[in-house]
């Protein structure tokens, strides 16, 4: 068997295979490993982006630059005190305001600064010899004097040496001040640029030489600033207009010389601007609300008007928030023995913003108010008349289309008193205005040099008549503003001539429109008054085109915070010179103080009889509408007796003679009689005949 090799072999299964799925294993995250230098750069990035860290690099840069800011206004002062620079600049200022009046001024005394440095020049030239002579001179006098005085004390003395104590004193004095020289200049040598840079540090620190960057941020609120020529000046130059921004960079004096004075005014102030050359004052006018705002003020608070100079704007600028506070009572509440006068006398309206009073003269002057809804129209109107009705001699017609119980305690002052907005109180209304016409027609044919007494037809929410569509049995139409139409031919009637005989037309409107406010009316107002308005066409309807060109702005005023406040056009009130309008701020009268001021009005007068409603076809009681106007009046002239019953009813009485009114009563037994030489009614006569007369009325004689 040797030689065969014999293997063993060990039985083994085959292997087998694991099916099971295998089991994935997430390894855990592992934060990554942040380089160092990475973290140094991150805290130094949050170091040097800090608050504190740029806080205190602005204060080094700021600080800093405060030297040679200091420097550079040492420099410019020196070079303009000894060079002809100052003059030269307020020379090119004044060219730039286009003043050369003040620029050949300035011209002429460059021209005397550069002769007097000559002068000191040319002295300079012979200065030296003269300081040397005057030197020696000088020294020897000096030493003469000292031996004087050592001889002198020698011979007190009697000791010759003395002779030469003197001068050496004064040797020994010159000894002294050297070695203190030698002592301090060394010390001063060392410390003398430290004080240089802290005087020019100095400067530039008082003037804030230093970029705006660089300046500590300051919050403080602005808001009612005072206002300077700086603050006015910087205003007009960030104002968006390319040529005044240049002009005033190009004035030497920094743009002041285009500002006049600086004069309070009221609850504000107020200044002349000059604008350069090139410069339109539309240009300023139509930037209030940005130069307003450049002023640290609300758009309300700045008011541009245009005196008479040319090419000047003036601004008024109020205190903020004064406009908001509300101004005192009205005279006519405070003085209860204050008094009218219709024809010298003026109406405290209210002030102006100077804060001066602002006083209205109603002598022949058709009146127009209006504004927006709300806005005080109706109180400032009212105001007017309130103040007139204490004139006994002014008869009042009022129609209030509106019907609030506005004008309710003007019943017995009114002769007429008309209140609702239906279209028969439209109707009323323009039979009120015709009336009015008739009035006028009468007095004009009369007219032989008298004075008529005041009648004014007072006519609130105008706009409701103007747009009534109804129309009378001719098919005319009582609103509108065509020839045909009734109220509209009526107010221009009386706009036309009413004035010569003192028959006036007061019209209160709101939101006026072509429509409601047409043209013809409203510019045969000779006061023009109007609140706020929502655009400038709507100012341009209200006060026309010259005062809104001249600065007049009711579309800018502030609805309902505004309220009361007017912009005023009129010859009979104190306007200043060269503007077309004024603002004013009325006094506000409430009901109950009107009431009160209505019934002194009443006091002065002997009972005025109201008709607060105008019948139309309807049958008539002579006798009873005559016993009606006579009021409380014991007596009453028989020629007023025929004017009220032409008021009550134009179609019944209008054409009524003193015959048909003596026919009447003396058919009911109540016959005119005569007193102080005068035909007059008297009211017991006309109650017993009323109280008398069979109850078919058989008394009555119905014409």
């Amino acid at each position: 068997m040797s030689g065969n090799v014999v293997h063993l072999h060990k039985h083994t299964d085959p292997p087998t295979v694991d099916t099971r799925p295998a089991l994935t294993v997430v390894p855990e995250p592992v934060a990554p490993v942040v380089p160092l230098w990475v973290r140094s750069g991150r805290a130094i990035r949050t170091v040097v982006t800090h608050e504190t860290t740029r806080t205190a690099a602005r204060g080094a840069a700021r600080h800093g630059l405060y030297v040679f800011g200091g420097a550079r206004i040492v420099a410019r002062r020196t070079w303009d005190g000894r060079t002809a620079a100052r003059y030269e600049r307020m020379l090119r200022a004044a060219e730039a305001a286009g003043n050369y009046e003040a620029a050949a001024e300035w011209e002429e005394r460059g021209q005397r600064f550069r002769e007097a440095r000559h002068r000191r020049r040319m002295d300079l030239l012979h200065s030296p010899a003269d300081a040397a002579k005057g030197v020696l001179v000088g020294t020897g006098m000096g030493i003469g004097s000292l031996v004087a005085l050592g001889v002198v004390l020698a011979i007190a003395n009697k000791d010759a040496t003395d002779v030469v104590t003197p001068l050496m004193a004064v040797v020994e004095f010159i000894r002294l001040l050297i070695t203190i020289v030698q002592v301090v200049w060394g010390p001063l040598v060392s410390i003398g640029p430290f004080l240089a840079l802290l005087a020019l540090w100095a400067v530039g620190s008082h003037q804030q030489a230093a970029p705006q960057w660089a300046l500590p941020v300051t919050v403080r609120d602005t808001a009612g600033e005072p206002i300077t020529p700086s603050i006015v000046v910087k205003a007009l130059r960030d104002l968006g207009v390319p040529a005044l921004r240049n002009a005033i960079k190009e004035m030497g004096d920094a743009g002041a010389s285009m500002l006049g004075p600086i004069r309070i005014a009221g609850c504000g102030v107020e200044v002349d601007v000059t604008l350069p050359s090139g410069v339109s004052t539309v240009e300023v006018q139509n930037r209030r609300r940005k130069l307003a705002e450049n002023l640290t003020r609300h758009e309300h608070e700045v008011f541009i008007t245009l005196p008479e100079a040319a090419r000047t704007v003036r601004l008024w600028i109020a205190d903020s928030g004064a406009l908001d506070e509300p101004i005192g009572p009205s005279p006519l509440a405070t003085d209860d023995t204050l008094t009218a006068d219709y024809a010298k006398g003026r109406a405290p309206w209210g002030q102006d913003l100077r804060g001066d009073a602002a006083a209205l003269s109603l002598f022949q002057r058709m009146l127009l108010v209006t504004g927006l809804s709300n806005q005080g129209k109706t109180a400032a109107l009212r105001a007017l008349a309130l103040w007139l009705a204490l004139d006994r001699t002014v008869e009042f017609r009022i129609a209030d289309l509106k019907g609030a119980g506005d004008w309710a305690m003007f019943i017995g002052l009114a002769t007429v008193l008309i209140q609702g907005p239906t279209d028969d109180h439209v109707i009323e209304a323009t039979e009120m205005v015709e009336g009015g016409v008739e009035e006028m027609n009468r007095r004009l044919q009369a007219a032989d040099g008298a004075d008529f007494p005041p009648l004014i037809l007072l006519v609130d929410e105008a706009q409701v008549a103007f747009m009534c569509p109804a129309k009378d049995e001719d098919r005319r139409p009582y609103g509108g503003s065509k020839a045909t139409s009734r109220y509209f031919t009526a107010a221009r009637k009386i706009h036309n001539q009413g004035r010569a005989v003192n028959v006036l037309l007061w019209q209160g409107t709101q939101d006026p429109t072509d429509q409601n406010l047409p043209k013809l009316v409203r510019e045969g107002a000779h006061t023009r008054a109007s609140l706020a308005l929502g655009t400038e066409s709507q100012s341009r309807m209200a006060l026309g085109d010259k005062a809104v060109d001249g600065g007049a702005a009711p579309h800018l005023l502030r609805q309902g915070l505004d309220k009361g406040t007017l912009v005023v056009a009129s010859d009979g009130i104190a306007i200043p010179a060269g503007q077309a309008s004024i603002t004013v701020r009325t006094h506000y009268i409430d009901t109950e103080t009107a009431t009160e001021i209505a019934e002194r009005a009443k006091a002065l007068r002997d009972g005025v009889t109201t008709l607060r409603v105008i019948e139309r076809g309807e049958e008539r009681d002579p006798l009873a509408d005559v016993f009606a106007v006579l009021g409380d009046a014991p007596r009453v002239l028989t020629a007023d007796v025929l004017k009220r019953l032409s008021t009550l009813n134009a179609d019944a009485y209008g054409r009524w003679t003193p015959g048909d009114l003596k026919r009447v009563l003396e058919d009911a037994g109540a016959e005119p009689y005569k007193s102080d030489g005068r035909m007059v009614v008297g009211r017991d006569r006309v109650a017993r005949a009323l109280t008398n007369r069979g109850e078919d009325g058989s008394a009555s004689a119905s014409e």
